[in-house]
């Protein structure tokens, strides 16, 4: 597993397939009030992420090339896009993966606003041609972590940049050439980025929810000795001290990043109960 889909359920339902799924694409009678979101396993949702976003009357148009959605030659139709992530790497071969670097040149081109996600960051490095890559010391980030914002970070949307954040990966990537650094980490020297006005890398899930974190924590395999890799009750912990802020500034970042960089637009809904129920 190189970059965790925080949202993922880990399996699908025994018997459960992808064509007989529910479809995805929820309907809006303005085809500019949605957002593309890419996600890479049966299961997965897009987390809190996709909450904030319907509860600004923002349909989600869901789209998992993984199994064969195809990904729109524009987004004229979409307010943005925004890649989540998953266990598979930027650097793996498949058609797939190779399809979705590629096609980070649309919203770069058309100067939409596009968030990539752990797995999502790392593709948009590869498509701006840096490297993603595993630590020399077999150091992974599974957990919450520190990181370092910089001063342009606290002043981006108005809220202040969280300085602990939820990781679950095993792979970094190198700063795009003309990128801005937002956030730098001690093993993982790349934790947020700007290439642009308005597209964002996050090596980080700010997505995650306490259930989805309960859920794959319980799910998962055994970390094992990996550096870096928290134990579940540390993880759950973490959520009760560190999530009150990651969720504020998220309520923040998404108006900044849905008005294409600008702080003004698109004002958010009053912050929901940040514990769960």
């Amino acid at each position: 597993m190189h970059a965790f889909d925080a949202t993922d359920s880990l399996a699908p339902p025994a018997g459960s397939s992808h064509h007989g799924r529910m479809p995805d694409c929820v309907a809006s009678p303005e085809p500019s009030r949605r957002v593309l979101i890419v996600l890479h396993q049966e299961q997965s949702t897009p987390g809190r992420i996709g909450r904030l976003l319907r509860e600004r009357g923002i349909a989600l148009d869901i789209r998992r090339p993984r199994f064969g959605d195809p990904l729109p030659s524009t987004l004229s139709d979409h307010l943005g896009a925004i890649v989540f992530g998953g266990p598979m790497s930027a650097n793996d071969e498949d058609d797939y993966v190779r399809r979705e670097i590629d096609w980070m040149g649309v919203p770069l081109a058309e100067g939409k606003p596009l968030l990539g996600i752990c797995l999502g960051a790392q593709m948009l490095a590869r498509h701006l041609g840096q490297r993603v890559y595993r630590h020399p010391e077999g150091r992974v980030e599974i957990g919450y972590h520190p990181i370092v914002p910089t001063g342009d970070a606290h002043t981006l949307c108005g809220a202040p940049f969280p300085e602990r954040v939820y990781h679950w990966h095993r792979e970094g990537f190198d700063l795009p050439v003309g990128a801005e650094l937002l956030a730098s980490g001690e093993h993982f020297e790349v934790q947020a980025c700007r290439a642009g006005p308005a597209a964002y890398g996050l090596q980080f899930h700010p997505e995650v929810t306490y259930a989805m974190m309960c859920r794959w924590t319980t799910r998962a395999q055994d970390h094992g000795p990996e550096p870096g890799a928290h134990p579940r009750h540390a993880h759950l912990e973490g959520w009760f001290m560190h999530d009150a802020c990651v969720a504020r500034w998220l309520q923040a970042f998404l108006t900044c990043w849905l008005a294409g960089g600008k702080k003004s637009a698109l004002a958010p809904p009053a912050l929901p109960a940040l514990l769960p129920a």
